[in-house]
């Protein structure tokens, strides 16, 4: 049983957050990391995603701040942009009743520069990707004399990702007498090094995910030769209602080849993958937040660290080489409470693979099911037959997301937005309004599709906080 979290002794604005997001309860990680950290001592980590692992950083992080004067305290590094995001978004989140708390994320594929006068202008915690953070240090653009905390999160994907040398290098440019908290899902020889290097008496924690905690997925194993995959995986998808499926390929090219053979055979289908601008990655992972997409097609790169509760399907195109890496992926659905299911599509030349995958990380060594696949297969090889009434990716996309050209730096709010989509120049239902993502200079929204073109117009000629902005369908 663990202990709420008044009892921790944090400042009443965050407790009061706490209450109003309905989390009176710690988590396992939760519990054994924020009394630590509160007491200022280095922590080395082991937890795996959705274990609460991020708040047990941030609320401590957000609970030793000066919000005056304004100065960088606090350095977060994470692997991915997108894990920057998440980080960042629940930091701003949790922290939304500190007057004047700054978060910048910095991460490559966008602009330098605004991040540089956002820099300038100060800030309270930067959450980066090492090689843009070791680039805003060279470029003397990121002062640290006064940053008394630094968390490594998903030590060992920096690591595996070639990060090394610009972790070190980051670590170099920070005092040495500051608090440093490490998070790393694995420990191989390479993050005890690390962890050694930089932490002073730290506490140890490892939290294993007890069954009851675990995602509540089902597994199967569907037989599909090679030439036959694409038929197989078509007919998967539609033979599985779902509101949100990732299917994981194991490298860019096939991820970005799947989505167009996807799209051709009638797929609400957008793909995520290293190759892409920053500006696509938000656009993609925006319509599939929303809804508006029901398809991601993910390389594991791109995929680490995403964390959208309505993934209710995921399948494994392609098995991956490592148990880690498929419980990772399996472990996107089946989240919050709900059920999920996971499927792969396997090969006679993958059985090692999946022997070598299966043992020790799930409840019972998988057999491959050939008589699901032989079902969904005749379906895929019959091209006049109709999809099943219930198929979940074919039917007729129910949100359309649109973009509005001012976001967090414009002082635009979620209830800026829809305001204006209700009010009398909008005049649409919030029952015909979706998730609001606000950014630093755009804001995303998603709204049913039979009111898209009246939500467009009136976007398009009403006022947002008393001035209009450029608005656009995202397709």
């Amino acid at each position: 049983m663990t202990a709420p979290f008044r009892s921790l002794g944090l400042p009443e604005a965050l407790v009061a957050v706490l209450d109003e997001l309905g989390f009176d309860r710690l988590t396992e990680v939760q519990a054994q990391c924020i009394p630590p950290l509160l007491a200022g001592r280095d922590l080395v980590g082991q937890s795996k995603t959705g274990s609460g692992k991020t708040a047990a950083f941030v609320l401590p992080l957000l609970h030793r701040l000066t919000l005056s004067p304004l100065r960088l305290q606090a350095l977060v590094l994470c692997p991915t942009r997108e894990l920057c995001v998440q980080v960042a978004r629940e930091a701003r989140t949790l922290g939304r009743r500190l007057p004047g708390l700054r978060v910048l994320v910095v991460g490559g594929g966008q602009p330098a520069r605004p991040q540089v006068e956002a820099l300038a202008r100060g800030v309270h915690v930067v959450v980066g990707t090492p090689g843009r953070v070791r680039d805003l240090l060279s470029r003397g653009a990121l002062p640290t004399e006064s940053v008394g905390l630094l968390v490594l999160d998903e030590a060992d994907r920096m690591l595996e990702m070639g990060f090394e040398r610009e972790v070190r290098q980051v670590l170099s440019a920070v005092p040495p007498a500051r608090q440093t908290v490490l998070f790393s899902a694995t420990f191989p020889s390479s993050i005890e090094a690390l962890a050694t290097q930089l932490t002073r008496t730290p506490v140890r924690v490892t939290v294993t995910e007890p069954v009851e905690d675990a995602p509540d997925v089902e597994q199967r194993f569907y037989l599909a030769e090679p030439d036959r995959k694409l038929a197989v995986l078509l007919a998967t998808l539609r033979a599985h209602p779902h509101r949100g499926a990732i299917v994981f390929c194991n490298f860019k090219s096939s991820a970005a080849a799947l989505e167009g053979s996807l799209r051709a055979g009638g797929i609400s289908a957008e793909a995520l993958h290293g190759d892409l601008e920053q500006f696509d990655r938000d656009r993609v992972m925006a319509k599939f937040r929303n809804g508006s997409t029901r398809v991601l097609v993910a390389t594991d790169v791109a995929a680490r660290g995403l964390d959208v509760e309505h993934v209710d399907l995921v399948v494994n195109h392609e098995l991956p080489s490592q148990a880690e890496v498929y419980v990772h992926r399996i472990g996107r659905t089946g989240r919050a409470g709900r059920k999920g299911l996971a499927i792969s599509l396997v090969g006679p030349r993958d059985l090692p693979k999946l022997a070598s995958i299966a043992p020790g990380h799930v409840a019972t060594p998988p057999a491959v099911d050939a008589t699901p696949a032989a079902t969904v297969a005749t379906v895929a090889a019959s091209p006049q037959a109709p999809a099943p009434a219930t198929a979940g990716a074919d039917r007729a996309i129910e949100r359309v997301t649109l973009r509005i050209g001012g976001g967090r730096k414009e002082k635009v709010r979620k209830g800026d937005v829809l305001g204006a989509l209700t009010g009398e120049a909008g005049g649409l239902s919030a029952s015909d309004v979706g998730t609001i993502e606000v950014h630093d200079h755009f804001t995303y929204v998603a709204v049913s599709a039979g009111v898209a073109t009246a939500a467009l117009r009136g976007l398009e000629q009403g006022r947002i906080k008393g001035r209009r902005f450029r608005v656009s369908r995202v397709d």
